[in-house]
């Protein structure tokens, strides 16, 4: 039964699912239209609605976009690859090529997602090149499945923007320290469930696959060369025929001497903040690491250039998404979603029905800080009124958003560049993977 189901929703995606900008288009239309149908906006309305919100998250698209270029260029340095060459080393079978590389990508995107997200795809090659005979859609999706973890770590923008100063709901909420929400029992008890069953489910549905996850492998060969291409030079004497400019940019004092002092920077943060792990910092630890791990400017810079590359489909679509949420907030579509779910909760179920709701909003925004700033204001009142902790109602909203993901194709995108592949590819596993995780993090929000 269950390799029928998984056969049929892999069938049902690769046939109908469309691409990812198409499919944030067809959001465009279900929104304006079940605005127009729910609430009391005209369509010239719910026009202006999208128009007027289109560039409201220009900042946060920057910050979100930097993190997927910060973390591929981390991931993408010579240093790490050789590490994911080596780790690659230890699967010999597919069964085994399946759970590493879900395992080992589940941990980076603990760490952070965009590092996350590339370094899944980037292992996902070195082992698909070892052993060749695993599906490589499925390897691709176990490395995907891994996204699911994100919000419960370090990268997580809502336990990071609560945790950080004069934060939007900060005189409702507070001021709420990583040690109430990442550290939290319920957090963990989820993260380490998802953890351990993870990479098991990946295992069992590799006998729903068909021998239509076949690899290219000119296309791996191509990709791994490349990643060797770029080791550290032996030799790292300058042409005597080089210009003052090409000096300076292969120069490895430069790299050193600004890596230090951004290394100096946030020792100083620390000391002066503590464990305050927010959005920003997080970008300003991956970016200053990349440059250390790449040791002169012009490979850094090859390496932003690919890195941007991996982006591009994040950048023109998070407008769309932008627009979506402007019709969502402006029409009062997402407040009668989520007030309907506060209306059918009590003080024991709200984490629940905050976790569904936060699911199906994250269909029309993508983005956790996006979705944040429009639950949040209803939401954590909700948990006040109902005596409901506020940290865990904020996570309940984190792991809507992740879990989600798993169905919305917008954060596959730069995993999906690199591995050569379309989001109907994978999209049928990842549906498995949505359904079994409903079970842990359920079981983390209602009794941890």
């Amino acid at each position: 039964m269950f390799q029928s189901i998984t056969l049929f929703f892999d069938r049902m995606v690769r046939r109908y699912l469309p691409d990812a900008f198409l499919f944030a288009i067809i959001l465009t239309f279900i929104v304006f239209i079940l605005g127009i149908g729910f609430t009391n906006s005209s369509p010239m309305q719910m026009v202006e609605h999208w128009g007027t919100g289109f560039w409201d998250l220009l900042a946060f698209a920057m910050q979100m976009s930097l993190i997927v270029v910060t973390g591929y260029i981390l991931a993408n340095s010579p240093v790490v690859k050789r590490v994911l060459a080596k780790i690659s080393t230890f699967a010999n079978s597919p069964g085994q090529a399946i759970m590493l590389v879900t395992f080992v990508a589940a941990i980076a995107c603990l760490i952070n997602y965009g590092f996350g997200l590339v370094v899944g795809a980037l292992l996902a090659i070195h082992v698909a090149k070892r052993v060749p005979s695993v599906d490589y859609r499925l390897l691709m999706a176990s490395a995907y499945s891994a996204f699911l973890l994100w919000h419960g770590g370090l990268s997580g923008s809502v336990p990071l923007t609560i945790a950080t100063e004069d934060h939007f709901l900060t005189d409702i909420l507070g001021v709420v320290p990583i040690t109430e929400t990442l550290l939290s029992n319920a957090n963990l008890f989820i993260v380490i469930a998802l953890l351990i069953s993870l990479p098991l489910l990946n295992r069992l549905l590799m006998k729903s696959t068909q021998g239509v996850g076949k690899i290219d492998q000119e296309f791996i060969n191509m990709q791994t060369s490349k990643s060797l291409e770029e080791e550290e030079p032996t030799n790292t004497q300058i042409d005597e025929d080089a210009t003052p400019a090409e000096r300076l940019e292969n120069s490895q004092i430069v790299s050193f001497v600004i890596g230090l002092l951004g290394l100096v920077f946030i020792i100083y943060h620390f000391v002066q903040n503590g464990l305050d792990l927010n959005i920003n910092i997080v970008n300003f630890i991956m970016l200053f690491l990349g440059i250390l791990a790449h040791r002169t400017p012009r490979r850094f810079l090859n390496s932003v250039s690919d890195a941007v590359k991996n982006a591009g489909g994040i950048i023109i679509q998070f407008p769309f998404y932008a627009g979506i949420m402007g019709m969502m907030v402006e029409s009062g579509l997402s407040e009668q979603m989520s007030m309907w779910f506060v209306s059918i909760s009590n003080d024991f179920t709200l984490p629940l029905f905050t976790f569904i709701s936060a699911g199906i909003v994250n269909f029309f925004v993508p983005s956790g800080g996006g979705q944040w700033a429009i639950q949040g204001p209803i939401m954590i009142p909700a948990a006040m009124e109902l005596g409901v902790d506020g940290a865990k109602t904020a996570m309940a909203v984190a792991w809507g958003d992740a879990w989600t993901n798993m169905i919305q194709p917008f954060w596959a995108l730069p995993l999906l560049a690199i591995a050569g592949l379309k989001v109907k590819d994978i999209m049928g596993f990842c549906v498995m993977i949505l359904f079994w995780s409903f079970i842990p993090i359920t079981i983390g929000l209602l009794f941890f």
